[in-house]
């Protein structure tokens, strides 16, 4: 039986400014299609490339309640909750595609998808964050 794997996300704009929530079952994959601008959309048009914070689920369900909840959230308890984890707001995927260069303006572009399928460990939430 193969078991699935479901990530909830927080993207920051490169300005810094905007703050993005979304689900996935492949992070890698969609955060590289946010960083190359693959879709327009709020990602695109506030250029919000820099992934800041996530969490995993086992559940589809545990996690679209969870991408729900964060999206209820005033703005300062997202903060709170990216600073409990990531307190200098590093771009926690800034190493996965090598082949992705980033302008001084922040956009994105991708000579190579280079990288897409490799497995490197990445950060998530402790549990007793999800649960507030």
């Amino acid at each position: 039986m193969h078991e699935y794997i479901f990530y909830v996300y927080i993207l920051q704009s490169a300005s810094r400014r905007a703050l993005y929530i979304g689900m996935t079952n492949n992070l890698r994959r969609r955060v590289f299609q946010h960083k190359t601008h693959q879709f327009e959309g709020f990602t695109d048009d506030y250029n919000a490339i820099r992934l800041v914070y996530w969490e995993k689920f086992g559940s589809v369900g545990k996690a679209i309640a969870r991408e729900k909840q964060l999206k209820r959230w005033r703005r300062e308890k997202k903060i709170w909750l990216v600073e409990s984890v990531n307190p200098k707001w590093r771009d926690l995927a800034l190493e996965w595609y090598p082949q992705v260069d980033v302008a001084q303006d922040g956009l994105a572009t991708a000579s190579s998808t280079q990288g897409l399928s490799a497995t490197q460990p990445v950060r998530f939430a402790d549990a007793q964050l999800r649960s507030r």
